[in-house]
């Protein structure tokens, strides 16, 4: 059921944002076999210049994660912490007020990555591991309820059939949110998130996406994590290389319908999309006005 004390304001760390802002997350993988990037930032000093770079672009939120989530060689939770969290420390040092998340569904790891700076807990996995709200909690972080289905973590989807794929989308992401906040997560700091190509084949994605207005209507923030996902590429027939054009397809339709934080590799492009979306709903003014009027 939609709580009726939202929507509100999203409170992310020191930044309260309000329900028009459409904030852009910044990916950045501290892993290296990443399916975009290859390893691009797995390299403590080119993920820090990484950082710098989204920063400059205008990320509102960096998200960093320190397990790929195709399929893969193992990572244990000592390596997971040591991928991330000496990394959140540098970035929490560099930067005293941006938003700081990481990309994991263990408690052991967001416990951790708590301590050393992160405000948010982007459990991309679906209460995989029940204590990470339990974290959240005690740190006053924000928590990411997102959507895969039935499947475990770094497993594909193999002939996944929902009655509905919505309907399991709304009650696996608000049951997650509503157990949060009986927890202690605060309210304000939740956000749901179908999770795209996690737990769906591409027909259920694009699904999803057009029907995204029955998650923004339970006023639950919602986070869109559409950038280069393998159901664009199949869309379009597209290598992960060459689909950004979907991608911003993607994210204009999701902005429209209502979402307001979207995770993705390029900050800039996507920054203009939101900020047109934004400006076509009379959200926000143009950057400058004069034709017509000089």
């Amino acid at each position: 059921m939609p709580n009726e004390n939202l929507p509100g304001p999203l409170t992310l760390g020191r930044h309260s944002f309000a329900v028009q802002q459409r904030l852009v997350m910044a990916i950045v993988n501290r892993t290296p076999d990443s399916f975009f990037d290859q390893g691009a930032t797995w390299d403590e000093s080119a993920a820090m210049d990484r950082v710098h770079a989204v920063v400059a672009e205008g990320a509102d939120i960096v998200d960093i994660g320190g397990v790929a989530a195709a399929p893969g060689a193992a990572v244990g939770v000592a390596e997971e912490i040591h991928r991330t969290v000496p990394f959140v420390a540098a970035v929490r040092a560099a930067y005293p007020d941006l938003v700081i998340s990481v990309d994991t569904w263990r408690h052991e790891v967001g416990r951790e990555a708590c301590l050393a700076g992160a405000d948010l807990l982007n459990d991309t996995w679906g209460g995989q591991d029940p204590r990470l709200i339990a974290v959240a909690a005690q740190f006053g972080a924000g928590l990411v309820c997102a959507h895969a289905g039935p499947l475990a973590p770094q497993t594909r989807p193999f002939r996944v059939a929902y009655p509905d794929v919505m309907a399991d989308v709304l009650d696996r992401t608000q049951g997650l949110a509503a157990r949060a906040v009986a927890a202690g997560v605060p309210a304000g700091a939740i956000l749901i998130d179908a999770a795209h190509d996690f737990g769906k084949n591409t027909w259920q994605s694009l699904e999803v996406t057009r029907r995204l207005g029955e998650m923004t209507a339970t006023g639950w923030p919602v986070l869109v994590s559409l950038s280069n996902k393998d159901f664009i590429g199949e869309t379009l027939d597209r290598p992960p290389g060459g689909r950004l054009t979907g991608t911003l397809a993607a994210t204009a339709i999701c902005a429209w319908l209502g979402a307001r934080v979207f995770r993705v590799h390029q900050v800039q492009p996507a920054r203009e999309v939101l900020a047109m979306v934004s400006a076509i709903r009379g959200e926000q003014p143009p950057a400058r006005t004069v034709r017509g009027l000089a």
